[in-house]
């Protein structure tokens, strides 16, 4: 079974979104110093434009995210442990997710949300590898259902 089963599957996927923003909200909260102060205001930012702008967002993304995972976690799969290889490579994936939503903010037409990622782009690579060992724990709890 590829990622792509896994999380484009109609039965499954609003729950692996809301999954996926529980954990966003999660690293948010937990964000410490002025750093945190920061990607707390740009979130609170972002998600008043839209109570469920982040759900949409993740909803939208989860084709490329897909394809730009599948490698790695079909490796993790061979190696038998997706979840640890995912987290093992938390730069690497972190890197990856980045790219895609880099890609996406750049063709964004919304100057609030641009400004927001703005600012909070040369640190979003240390809190993206801080979720990506629960971002694969979600991923192996929807590859199971």
């Amino acid at each position: 079974m590829g990622l792509s089963d896994i999380l484009l599957n109609e039965n499954h996927r609003e729950s692996f979104v809301d999954d996926c923003v529980k954990l966003i909200d999660k690293q948010v909260a937990a964000a410490p110093g002025l750093g945190g102060l920061a990607l707390k205001a740009a979130y609170s930012t972002v998600n008043g434009i839209r109570a469920d702008y982040c759900a949409q967002v993740v909803d939208q993304l989860l084709p490329e995210i897909s394809i730009v995972l599948d490698p790695m976690w079909a490796e993790g799969v061979n190696n038998g442990n997706p979840v640890e290889y995912l987290a093992q490579r938390k730069s690497e994936v972190a890197d990856e997710l980045l790219q895609i939503s880099d890609k996406r903010v750049e063709n964004s037409t919304r100057a609030m949300v641009k400004g927001a990622y703005a600012k909070l782009r040369p640190s979003a690579k240390t809190y993206v590898e801080k979720g990506v060992p629960d971002l694969a724990e979600i991923i192996n709890k929807h590859s199971a259902i």
